[in-house]
């Protein structure tokens, strides 16, 4: 594992990544349709490939047993973020327009992006097998409960299952059990276009912070709901995960669970906002103000995380 310097120091270089985003966003190298190429472009292609990748390895029981692991605490730590949101939810003295975002900011993390790029920086192509089979269930998850949270429609079952990423885990899965590998120059192909996720991805978180402007940052920093999601969504939930270090679980996994169970709020809640007439302008503070603290919270998680394991 990584030390908390190596961590830190790699960290600063993804920072560095989101704020040439920033950068070329503003001065119009990256114009006004750039976030949803980059969007597509990653969930649609890099991603897949990283996927793809990243599970084409050799059958163990190892494996299988983190596989275990990571699907249990997937579906622990969701089901208790749903009951925060919904508790909060109740709570909380919000427009109508506003309840369901605040629900979804609350359970949905970026874990697409930033989540990657994290679990890239602490284990390498190992990090993105764990993140891949604890992201299965979350995947299912936004793309069901997401939507009818917002539409309060039928689920689209076709559209849940052909979702690239979706699609590219259970084809990974698949190639993983089989007593095969994919050829060389797949696998290499696959290797290179995949490794584009890391930067593309804090490219686009840094896009995206720049096209808020400096009147919608003043209105997230005055909203106390806004603050109350954030310290929810990126330091106790994550939190809630470490009971699972008093059963044996191993410190690869639990640590790759809590980081990521502390990414800032998915992006995908705007599109969803936008999509289905909620406030997005509530939706975009929200992920704004979660995507600005993250710089602070996921150095932290990872710090205390390394102390607590160092003592116990």
């Amino acid at each position: 594992m990584s030390s908390a310097g190596v961590f830190l120091q790699e960290m600063f270089v993804l920072y560095g990544i989101g704020i040439l985003g920033f950068i070329v966003r503003k001065k119009g190298v990256l114009n006004e349709h750039a976030n949803d190429v980059l969007t597509h472009l990653i969930l649609s292609i890099t991603l897949p490939a990283l996927i793809l990748f990243s599970l084409d390895i050799s059958f163990s029981v190892d494996i299988v047993k983190d596989f275990l692991w990571l699907i249990s605490m997937s579906m622990y730590i969701l089901v208790l973020s749903c009951f925060l949101a919904k508790w909060m939810k109740k709570r909380a003295r919000l427009e109508k327009k506003q309840k369901n975002v605040y629900e979804g900011l609350i359970i949905f993390g970026n874990q697409g992006f930033i989540g990657y790029a994290v679990s890239f920086i602490l284990f390498e192509e190992q990090g993105i097998i764990y993140l891949t089979i604890f992201n299965l269930c979350y995947l299912i998850l936004i793309w069901t409960y997401g939507i009818f949270l917002f539409s309060n429609s039928t689920i689209n079952w076709k559209q849940i299952f052909l979702n690239p990423g979706i699609l590219s885990t259970f084809v990974g899965l698949i190639l993983f059990l089989l007593p095969v590998n994919l050829p060389v120059m797949v696998s290499s192909g696959l290797e290179s276009v995949g490794k584009m996720t890391i930067p593309l991805s804090m490219m686009l978180i840094g896009s995206l912070v720049a096209n808020v402007n400096y009147k919608d940052l003043f209105l997230s920093i005055k909203n106390r709901y806004l603050w109350k999601m954030a310290i929810a969504r990126l330091l106790f939930i994550p939190f809630l995960l470490l009971p699972f270090a008093f059963i044996s679980v191993p410190f690869s996994l639990l640590i790759t669970a809590i980081l990521v169970s502390g990414m800032p709020a998915a992006p995908t809640i705007t599109l969803f906002s936008q999509k289905y007439g909620a406030d997005t302008l509530f939706a975009s503070l929200g992920v704004l103000i979660t995507t600005l603290l993250c710089i602070v919270t996921i150095p932290l998680l990872y710090l205390i995380l390394n102390i607590i394991y160092v003592h116990f």
